[in-house]
């Protein structure tokens, strides 16, 4: 190896956005997360739901407007299907 090439390592304390902290070596000064092996759902086994910007609002908003959406629409085609099915009255 090179001599004066390669990055020092130093002893880093990390914290999560669960809480949980523990040290590990690194070439930076400090390490935020987000997710770590505590809290991840595949090392925990626990499903956590993580809502980042709002975004599981929005997708159950969209999800709720698009099932009214279809409601309306099956109700107009029944409301027409009633209509076309009716006998038609003669002067």
């Amino acid at each position: 190896m090179k001599a004066d090439i390669h990055p020092q390592l130093h002893l880093v304390h990390v914290r999560c956005a669960c809480g949980n902290e523990f040290e590990t070596r690194s070439t930076k000064d400090e390490v935020h997360l987000e997710i770590c092996g505590a809290c991840h759902p595949f090392f925990s086994g626990k499903q956590k739901l993580i809502d980042t910007a709002g975004r599981v609002e929005r997708f159950q908003r969209r999800q709720a407007a698009s099932e009214a959406a279809r409601s309306a629409q099956a109700a107009q085609k029944a409301a027409a299907a009633a209509k076309k099915s009716a006998p038609a009255k003669k002067k």
